[in-house]
């Protein structure tokens, strides 16, 4: 997003006292790592109320960044208009898909249209470059300060526990350690059949190693496959990657010994990064 985007507010927490360089699309951060034009990337990944960020779990596997940390960040939406502009103003509202649907009560009681742009702090630039008297936006406190906007209503979300998880991504991983604790991302495919799904998780809960996410997605590039040995060209099923969160570091013998276990099985397996949880809320 641009400036005032709930990104830039996580990578200030990731990273104090950073410059921080807004990215309109999540495909051109990732580049901007790679081409050392910037040294990290902070991605949205998952949120509480609207599930995973689905573009983002298929670009870690496109391109061969590390995850090398998480911080977790606590999102209030705000109403925003131009000054002068009053609630009962206001025909329709602009934002993110996902933040409108977050505000969905509210939205509803006061009526307006509601129409959806690339991000929140898009959304209140749109507002305050046009200068629009009947629009508002859906964005944080400091886009509001960024854009020279009146909040009109803060913390209009219908649900308080509204968190965004953000990965950070850099060209090399870090040294996992033992110190303090870790989590580790992975992502694996496996042959089809009855069961294998559920041996590939066996192998972390004989270890006792506590799963904290699992994410499946189907292969981009061969999605549909046809069974061996049928006949009837509709019975087709998906080939899934299958990403995975633990807690647990890969300098931990029992991680390696579990994911040594999985080879044996899994078709394809990539370690996506071994770094340390982030266990605030701010």
């Amino acid at each position: 997003g641009v400036s005032g985007a709930y990104s830039e507010s996580a990578a200030e927490k990731a990273y104090p006292g950073c410059e921080v360089v807004p990215c309109e699309q999540f495909d051109i951060a990732f580049q901007a790592v790679e081409n050392w034009l910037v040294d990290r990337a902070v991605l949205p990944i998952e949120n509480s109320l609207g599930g995973s960020i689905h573009r983002n779990y298929d670009l870690l596997l496109r391109h061969r960044l590390h995850i090398v940390g998480e911080v977790q960040f606590a999102v209030r939406h705000c109403l925003l208009a131009n000054h002068g502009v009053r609630v009962e103003d206001l025909k329709r509202v602009l934002s993110h898909p996902q933040a409108l649907a977050q505000c969905e009560n509210t939205l509803t009681k006061l009526g307006v249209i509601r129409e959806a742009v690339d991000d929140t702090a898009g959304a209140a630039q749109f507002v305050a470059l046009h200068q629009l008297k009947d629009t508002g936006a859906v964005a944080s406190l400091g886009a509001a300060s960024i854009y020279d906007l009146n909040v009109l209503a803060q913390d209009i979300q219908d649900d308080s526990d509204n968190i965004t998880r953000f990965l950070m991504l850099a060209r090399e991983p870090i040294i996992p350690g033992t110190d303090r604790p870790f989590k580790t991302s992975i992502v694996f495919s496996l042959e089809e059949g009855p069961g294998v799904l559920f041996k590939a998780l066996a192998v972390f809960a004989m270890r006792n190693i506590n799963l904290t996410k699992i994410e499946s997605r189907p292969q981009r590039r061969q999605p549909l496959r046809q069974p061996v040995g049928t006949t009837n060209g509709s019975l087709k099923y998906f080939d899934y990657l299958f990403y995975v969160d633990f807690e647990a570091s890969m300098a931990d013998p029992n991680s390696q010994n579990a994911l040594r276990h999985l080879k044996e099985f899994a078709t394809f397996l990539r370690v996506l990064g071994s770094y340390p949880m982030d266990i605030s809320l701010a």
